[in-house]
């Protein structure tokens, strides 16, 4: 057994999810999450939304309440949406406790203190109609490297380099129009450049990682810039040195503090668990874990270049060198999992466009598991994938209702039709053996694929399996053997499609829980099969106000592998575990689209 961190990109709290974004950190994070569990190794999944910036503090104003009350709500609202698609967190918190402040403000300080954070003059952004400061993500304009259009005041998309907004080619604000003023303005800064060479060696050291992941990192090494780290905000993470804490007019850049929350959150949850430095079986280097950060390919700079140069600086071991902060040195991650980008019909996801599904919006319409199974095997794991409403209607019918619910009714139904139990295997024939053979073997493939984050394949793996008891089935033709004289054979065929169905469940638990729990009941078991999360109402560790968590007792439930049937537990008529859906699904849906 190995400890395994499973760090989940942290969702964006001023808006409710779209299918887009957990298809990216979601529903992989917690396929691998489940079946590192199964597998027995000791699995700490952590999240939370994402509260800081000025996103929030823009949009708050535009609806006329406080920065805390539209994070509340939208923290709620995407809490409920994780939960209903059964993302199995350890602990899904947030970046408003008081818990995480103080995180934070001890990695600003290890890494201020070891000489990684330098005070420095530069030119902020002002909008001459407010006079409030522009920060660099609302500043579009031309880049100047590779002159792409619409690129950031902070970073352009396109070629992946670092800018300042006053390098910009045309700078405007997108919240208005109108051409930023700059002024002078003090701010800290991260020294990335004396992380160049470390940075370098551990990339070196990555085997296994997704190939564009690993070289999109490499090349940032080749002109790293010293990075902004505070900002004139509002909101956000107070500054903790002498001189700066008490002001209201500079903050904590909020992509320095989302990156600590996997930090963080994992010392709010060890506290919670009744033993606050559990937290360091995950964290501390030489102990044998492994963390595995899940992300969309825009976060890749965060988590490959930025978070490790944190946890360099904090442990002391950059270029200036140093000692390692009060928390004690820090593990860097095993791999960075990126996901590609979801289209939808042919197009980006725009709320303001109304090309979008909210996450809250297709589970009130459609089942978690078909979404899952969608994600699982057509989602955006190495190219960019489009979301179509038809290929979504085709493969919940085709393969979910039709491959993998026709085979869980049919073998479940004639055995209790036929013996009201699972029958005895007697004299088993070579088609017998082989079909049994398939199912074992595929604890082993599915489990390699997974395991190497290569989901789309594990599932494949796991529906060819699928397809093999159906053909078995189809073969043998049980219904025929009605004689008295036929009915052990009978027996044996139904036992035989049970056991593989039992293994198949096993084999699918990590992508569809729901149903999985549904099919371990049919088969008469008991119990929990696929742990699902819980919303728990939590109070602030340190007298901050109260919010919501997802967290859930995942040390129950299967196990990653073939448990033989008992012959003689009793099975009822099944009730279909996968809803089809109407061809109309198409035509309603393009029209909520406008499509």
């Amino acid at each position: 057994m190995s400890h395994v961190l499973a760090a989940v990109a942290w969702p964006y709290a001023n808006g409710p999810r779209h299918i887009g974004h957990v298809s990216g950190f979601g529903v992989p994070s917690d396929v691998f999450s489940r079946f590192m569990r199964m597998s027995g190794h000791d699995v700490l999944m952590v999240s939370g939304t994402d509260e800081h910036g000025t996103p929030i503090q823009v949009q708050a104003d535009a609806d006329g309440v406080k920065p805390r009350e539209l994070a509340d709500r939208y923290n709620r609202v995407i809490v409920e949406d994780l939960h209903g698609l059964g993302l199995s967190y350890d602990l899904f918190t947030r970046t408003t406790t008081t818990n995480h402040y103080a995180v934070v403000q001890d990695l600003f300080t290890g890494l201020h203190e070891n000489g990684y954070i330098v005070a420095k003059t530069t030119l902020g952004a002002i909008s001459p109609s407010t006079g409030r400061t522009l920060p660099d993500r609302y500043i579009e304009g031309t880049c100047p490297i590779c002159r792409y259009e619409s690129a950031r005041g902070d970073q352009c998309d396109n070629c992946g380099n670092q800018l300042d907004p006053e390098q910009l080619i045309d700078p405007k604000s997108r919240i208005n129009g109108e051409t930023p003023k700059f002024v002078e303005t003090e701010h800290f800064f991260l020294d990335l450049p004396a992380f160049a060479q470390a940075l370098g060696k551990w990339l070196d050291t990555r085997d296994g990682w997704r190939p564009n992941v690993l070289k999109f990192s490499r090349n940032l090494l080749e002109d790293l810039q010293p990075r902004a780290i505070t900002r004139d905000l509002e909101w956000g993470v107070p500054i903790p040195l002498d001189d700066w804490r008490d002001r209201t007019d500079k903050r904590i850049y909020v992509w320095f503090d989302a990156v600590i929350g996997y930090l963080s959150a994992s010392i709010e949850w060890a506290r919670r668990s009744g033993d606050p430095q559990a937290w360091r079986k995950w964290w501390t280097p030489g102990g044998g874990s492994r963390g595995y950060y899940f992300m969309g390919k825009d976060n890749i700079v965060f988590h490959s270049v930025i978070w490790p140069s944190l946890l360099l600086g904090y442990s002391g071991e950059g270029d200036r060198g140093g000692n390692a902060g009060a928390l004690g040195a820090l593990d860097l991650p095993t791999e960075v999992v990126s996901s590609e980008y979801l289209t939808m019909e042919g197009r980006k996801f725009s709320s303001s466009r109304k090309v979008v599904i909210y996450v809250r919006d297709f589970l009130e319409r459609y089942d978690a598991d078909a979404l899952r199974y969608f994600i699982a095997a057509a989602g955006p794991e190495s190219n960019d994938t489009d979301f179509t409403w038809s290929e979504f209607v085709r493969r919940n019918n085709d393969e979910l209702v039709a491959g993998w619910g026709n085979l869980v009714n049919r073998s479940i139904s004639m055995a209790a039709k036929n013996f009201g139990a699972i029958p005895e295997a007697v004299d088993l024939t070579d088609d017998d053996r082989a079909l049994l053979e398939v199912a074992r073997a595929g604890f082993a493939t599915v489990g390699d694929l997974i395991g190497k984050h290569r989901q789309k394949a594990a599932i494949g793996e796991a529906m060819r399996v699928v397809a093999e008891a159906n053909k078995y089935l189809s073969d043998q033709a049980p219904w025929k053997l009605k004689d008295e004289a036929s009915k052990l054979r009978m027996g044996t065929i139904l036992h035989v499609a049970l056991q593989v169905v039992s293994d198949a469940n096993t084999l699918l638990t990590p992508f569809l829980p729901h149903s999985a729990q549904k099919v371990h009941e049919l088969l008469g078991g008991t119990g929990v099969h696929a742990p699902m999360p819980s919303i728990v109402e939590v109070d602030d560790l340190d007298g901050g106000p109260g919010y919501p968590v997802l967290t859930g007792d995942y040390s129950i439930g299967a196990r990653w592998e073939s448990v033989p049937l008992v012959a003689g537990t009793p099975l009822a008529a099944p009730k279909p575990v996968f809803r089809k859906l109407d061809p109309s699904v198409v035509e309603e849906e393009l029209e909520r689209l406008g499509s």
